[in-house]
């Protein structure tokens, strides 16, 4: 038995010291090893980049605009120190959907090229179609962003206030409405909301 597969071992080692035209399979196996890993790494160096608040702001459309909303509100400052940057609340954590978002994404790039926000006059014109893109896409997700911080299972109604408590308790519990149905314009200012129900 042990002699049957010290053969088929002699084999393998064979075929994998064989050359293929110029290199043997062995060299191939192990140098496509080793370039898959240095491919994934650097791939996965280059999707945190892009997730990087510095990223998210190097184009002055989302530095002059929306960075500067932010700053004034608890999602950037507040008193325990913890700060929502860009990605927290527009990228999902979760790999596979991470990546979803990321080719949704990239066609945003069309807009930096053909500058269709480039002036605050541009941007404050799409204002309202970009923020409904954005909510939209909260609804459909159940605000799995705000959820990768504020955990409804641990919500203290008790440290609430009663209208907070009530809703919390009731709309969210029972899944009728996510977190993005009260809370638009939490981190940016609102666009006109003219003709909206409920504003």
């Amino acid at each position: 038995m042990f002699a049957k597969l010290f053969e088929q071992l002699k084999l393998v080692w064979k075929v994998l010291r064989r050359p293929s035209v110029h290199y043997s399979l062995g060299f191939l196996t192990i140098g496509g090893f080793i370039a898959g890993i240095i491919f994934w790494g650097g791939f996965n160096t280059a999707l945190e980049l892009g997730n990087s608040e510095k990223f998210c702001i190097s184009c002055h459309e989302m530095e002059s605009n929306v960075y500067q909303e932010l700053q004034s509100t608890i999602h950037f400052t507040n008193r325990s120190g913890v700060r929502a940057t860009c990605s927290d609340c527009h990228v999902p954590h979760n790999w596979t959907d991470k990546i979803a978002r990321k080719m949704q994404a990239s066609k945003e790039v069309w807009g930096k090229i053909f500058g269709t926000i480039n002036t605050r006059e541009k941007f404050e014109a799409k204002r309202r179609e970009l923020a409904e893109h954005e909510w939209k896409r909260l609804k459909s997700n159940d605000s799995l962003e705000c959820r990768n911080c504020h955990n409804f299972d641990y919500m203290d109604f008790t440290r609430q206030s009663t209208r907070a408590a009530q809703m919390h308790s009731t709309s969210l519990a029972s899944g009728d409405k996510t977190c993005i149905d009260c809370h638009k314009g939490i981190a940016h200012h609102l666009p006109d909301m003219a003709g909206v129900e409920g504003f």
